[in-house]
């Protein structure tokens, strides 16, 4: 398969949107894609995260935390889906440190090589650290829209807005769209490093 070097990361919680969370488990494995679901584990081997329409249950066994650098480089994307994950991921107790997993996004988005993809509600996870995203064109769901201006991005009307190791998308509904946007970003990669490969 095409892209069987490459792993994705995508971030879970309870609320998440059942139709795009599954989408990606068979679309991104059908390019031979290793796609991997992290979440804050709370030091148990699993837990399990119920979706927003019809309450499925999704079993997590992998976290982002204490994740090293080394591991972190290993992924080729990192998706913060949409539905209410974002929302429950920024959660801290501790209100002078960052989420977890605004911190983990943060360390990503200092990795060039990493895909950072936000799709719909997920730009909820970048809120605490607005400086990530403050320049830069992206598209979100339309009630986010005061949020992409109070975090100084630049709002484009599009289904899918690649900025960079930035892909965003509108909603949802659009994560086929979403997704072959990755795929085709790691596909070029690819290409790309082939052609120098062979040039050398």
């Amino acid at each position: 398969m095409a892209l069987a070097n490459h792993k994705i990361a995508v971030l879970m919680e309870s609320d998440y949107y059942e139709q795009e969370i599954f989408y990606y488990r068979l679309r991104f494995a059908e390019e031979g894609i290793d796609v991997h679901f992290l979440s804050r584990l709370w030091g148990m081997p699993s837990v399990t995260f119920y979706g927003h329409e019809y309450k499925i249950p999704f079993e997590c066994t992998e976290s982002f935390e204490d994740m090293d650098d080394e591991t972190l480089r290993s992924f080729s994307a990192i998706i913060v889906p949409a539905g209410i994950v974002a929302d429950r991921l920024r959660y801290t107790e501790d209100i002078d440190k960052l989420p977890p997993a605004t911190e983990f996004m943060r360390r990503a988005f200092a990795e060039p090589t990493i895909i950072k993809g936000i799709i719909c509600h997920g730009l909820w996870l970048m809120a605490p650290t607005p400086e990530l995203v403050s320049g830069r064109s992206l598209v979100a769901h339309n009630n986010l829209l005061g949020d992409v201006r109070n975090m100084g991005a630049k709002y484009v009307d599009q289904d899918v807005v690649v900025d960079g190791d930035l892909v965003t998308a509108r909603t949802g509904g659009t994560c086929n769209l979403f997704a072959r946007t990755i795929i085709d970003l790691l596909a070029e990669r690819d290409a790309g490093q082939q052609a120098t490969r062979s040039g050398a």
